[in-house]
């Protein structure tokens, strides 16, 4: 029976040993599938990483409890709140917690979020959360004397440097694996990674930094049309050749190219900046939409999406903005984009424009739920939030079926640029990253690009022009920064900062 006081040095161990339990089967499954574990180095690494989890855990937590109680208590009882989510969305997504991590989670809205809610969560949460936090504070905690406590603190802390010093030899495997170790070791994966992720934002430019000025070269009129995807891997296009025809109206349409590309990260917001800028980097230049609404183009962004970088343009359209004129069920999805898109285009005052649509069609985990059901192709289908549950046919289904819809949507706005015959058009889909469908035990994205999956990063890249005197490059393989280049090369807009090398049209 646990009893109801314990003292300090106690408690704290009993935490420690308690998260080790609860929360650390990911990290050790990790560490067993990369090390020869029936070799006497390998069985030295396990005993040596359990026991340091159990004692620097101890360490922290005596520490904390020690300043202040309740203070402490309330970390713990967080810790083993946010614990149980994280290791939820390990365990049923493969996920690692990472900074990039931590921070697509920090930018996700509360439609993306509430739809990976499910019952399987609250029992965790409720077993590994609630019950253990419960029993924390209960339990009432006997202090001991400051000489007691530095003394306790002090042999703790010259033990882990043993630790370290006796395993100087095993650093170069745990320092190869550390990004992969450190998101899996509860609590510290997601504290020190919000930490981090924060740091650096707070580094980051707070304004962004301008590019210099462009110029419009001529006043032919010309419309660009940069369709951003989400989460749309390659392989799953028949474009790509791939078996399933999840093309049907993209396979058939002339002055249409597809290129092979990787993006830049593996989830959204790095995706979508990277997918901007007009180089690769981590600070905040002023991004495409942002330069060339500055340089007198006409410039839209309708979003059903989240996560892009600061947009500064008048015409900066989400769902609500949009949904008074749309009509129809697919109002409900990502054809709300493309309402009265043409006649915005025709009203325009200027000869350069450049609609962005930011769509969400294929993110998981409901990828059932993206697209209108007479897009329903393929079955059968994966309803469940907790993708594990589901075959990999039922759950490549439910996702092809996506990539059906996106098809459509790209064939709308095609035949809509078609019937502008003034303009010279063209439509541009690129999505931010791909997406993990099982392979390899893995699900949806995020992975450290390092250590990510194919599936992850090999990304369509498809372009539609209105005639046949546009020509493009012969381009083997593309990147997002391709994108920057050429819509400035489409519009005839010169700048210091154009990229030739990075342009796709001849």
């Amino acid at each position: 029976m646990l009893r109801g006081n314990l003292k300090i040095a106690h408690f704290a161990l009993l935490m420690s040993f308690i998260n080790f339990l609860f929360f650390h089967y990911p990290f050790f499954k990790f560490v067993f599938h990369n090390i020869d574990y029936k070799s006497f180095n390998g069985i030295i690494i396990i005993i040596s990483l359990v026991i340091a989890m159990i004692v620097a855990n101890f360490f922290a937590f005596y520490l904390f409890l020690f300043i202040a109680r309740y203070f402490g208590k309330f970390l713990l009882v967080l810790f083993f709140t946010i614990s149980a989510i994280a290791v939820y969305f390990i365990n049923t997504y493969s996920v690692i917690i990472d900074e990039s991590m931590i921070g697509n989670i920090l930018n996700t809205n509360y439609d993306e979020s509430s739809s990976f809610f499910s019952f399987k969560l609250i029992i965790y949460v409720f077993f590994l959360g609630i019950l253990p936090s419960l029993y924390i504070i209960k339990t009432e905690i006997v202090n001991v004397p400051a000489k007691t406590f530095l003394k306790t603190i002090s042999l703790t802390l010259l033990f882990l440097l043993i630790l370290v010093f006796v395993n100087a030899g095993n650093w170069l495997w745990i320092d190869k694996n550390s990004k992969t170790l450190g998101g899996l070791a509860m609590p510290w994966s997601y504290s020190v990674n919000t930490s981090l992720f924060y740091i650096h934002k707070h580094k980051k430019n707070e304004k962004e930094i301008l590019l210099p000025n462009a110029t419009i070269k001529d006043n032919k009129k010309s419309v660009v049309i940069l369709v951003i995807g989400e989460s749309a891997r390659s392989q799953n296009f028949s474009l790509y050749g791939y078996k399933k025809n999840t093309n049907p109206y993209l396979s058939k349409t002339e002055n249409l190219y597809h290129f092979n590309a990787t993006s830049s990260a593996t989830y959204t917001t790095a995706g979508v900046k990277a997918i901007l800028d007009y180089k690769k980097t981590d600070d905040l230049y002023e991004i495409l939409p942002n330069y060339l609404y500055r340089n007198d183009v006409e410039v839209v962004w309708r979003t059903t999406n989240w996560g892009e970088p600061p947009v500064h343009i008048k015409n900066y359209q989400k769902r609500d903005v949009l949904m008074p004129n749309c009509k129809g069920e697919g109002c409900n999805y990502d054809e709300i984009l493309l309402t009265g898109l043409k006649e915005q285009i025709l009203a325009s005052a200027k000869n350069k424009i450049l609609i962005i649509l930011h769509t969400s069609t294929s993110h998981g985990p409901t990828y059932s739920k993206k697209y209108p059901k007479q897009f329903e192709t393929f079955k059968p289908l994966c309803n469940s939030v907790e993708l594990g549950n589901c075959s990999q046919t039922e759950l490549i289904n439910a996702y092809d079926n996506t990539i059906v819809y996106t098809d459509y949507i790209l064939h709308t706005i095609i035949e809509d640029l078609k019937q502008l015959k003034d303009y010279n058009s063209t439509m541009l889909f690129v999505s931010d990253h791909g997406e993990s469908l099982g392979e390899k035990n893995l699900y949806m994205h995020g992975l450290p690009l390092s250590i990510a999956p194919k599936e992850q990063y090999e990304i369509p890249f498809i372009v539609w022009v209105s005639n046949d005197s546009i020509k493009l490059k012969p381009n083997q393989t593309l990147s997002q920064q391709n994108v920057f280049h050429s819509v400035l090369k489409f519009l005839n807009i010169q700048s210091p900062i154009y990229d030739e090398n990075l342009n796709i049209f001849k």
